[in-house]
């Protein structure tokens, strides 16, 4: 309606300053006076109305700038709340997480507490138990400090014992040698006939030999030298007490060095009181011949 009531007196204002015949009528009817007094009011209304057009339009283009805004904002928000309608979906979850989360945790915390409680009691118990220990490493102490006084005590009688052992091994050795060569006089009365009798070997003695081999003497306690079947044959014995499995094995190295030194056809064996069952064994792998004292 004010848009329409503007236009009007728009055109109006046009046909007064275009239209002369318009003009002049307007002045007859309204009177000079009156038009003069008319058109100063027509002015000032005039130039009201375009300040208020320029008003109205400035508040145009603010509206019309703050609609624009408006409505920027508008697909902002919309945009905003989509996001937070999906963070609010993945609140939701997080949410639910949390709540199973804090289940088990108040799940973990009654075991933490019954556990704690378990502990307690537990420490209560080893309260005690350190008590008892501790009453039991004084006891020990004063038991060491006894053992202690029983050690100097076993020293002492072990020094004893020690003179008293190697007086002893002085005379085991001298009962050995003796021994040993006891044996050696039985070997060389009995070897000669069990060697006819089972190998129709002849020999009529054995002597102790001693034979280089680069730079090492070797000792032999039975070195005979004999005939089988009319050919010459040597023949190597070692004489021990006792024959277990590493006799044999020392003495097949030593005949293995000797046979370097010596031409012609040997023959081994081992003469003692006990042969064990091992050496038995090696003694067929190596070839030799193992005698005991009672074997005739």
């Amino acid at each position: 309606m004010a848009r329409t009531i503007v236009n009007l007196k728009r055109k109006m204002l046009a046909l007064l300053k275009e239209d002369k015949e318009f003009r002049y009528t307007v002045i007859g009817l309204l009177g000079i006076e009156d038009l003069r007094s008319g058109q100063v009011r027509l002015e000032n209304g005039l130039a009201k109305l375009e300040e208020t057009q320029a008003r109205l339009q400035e508040a145009i283009e603010k509206l019309t700038e703050s609609h624009n805004k408006l409505i920027e904002r508008h697909v902002s928000l919309e945009k905003t709340v989509e996001r937070l309608t999906e963070r609010q979906g993945a609140l939701e979850g997080a949410f639910q997480k949390l709540a199973e989360r804090h289940d088990i945790l108040e799940k973990a915390v009654e075991k933490l507490i019954e556990s704690h409680n378990k502990l307690a009691e537990r420490h209560d118990i080893l309260e005690k138990t350190v008590e008892r220990l501790t009453e039991s490493h004084n006891k020990l102490i004063e038991r060491q400090d006894s053992l202690e006084k029983a050690i100097e005590r076993l020293t002492e009688a072990q020094a004893r014992t020690e003179n008293a052992l190697q007086e002893l091994f002085k005379q085991v050795g001298k009962l050995s040698e003796t021994i040993g060569f006891g044996l050696e006089d039985i070997a060389r009365v009995v070897i000669p006939g069990w060697l006819y009798k089972h190998e129709k070997i002849e020999v009529e003695e054995f002597t102790r030999k001693f034979i280089i081999i680069d730079g090492e003497e070797i000792e032999i306690n039975l070195y005979g030298e004999g005939r089988k079947e009319g050919a010459k044959i040597i023949i190597l014995g070692e004489v021990r007490s006792r024959i277990y499995l590493n006799d044999v094995e020392r003495f097949s190295k030593i005949v293995e060095k000797i046979k370097k030194k010596i031409e012609g056809n040997t023959y081994e064996l081992m003469f003692g009181y006990y042969i064990h069952p091992s050496a038995e064994e090696e003694a067929k792998k190596k070839k030799i011949s193992l005698i005991a004292s009672y074997m005739r």
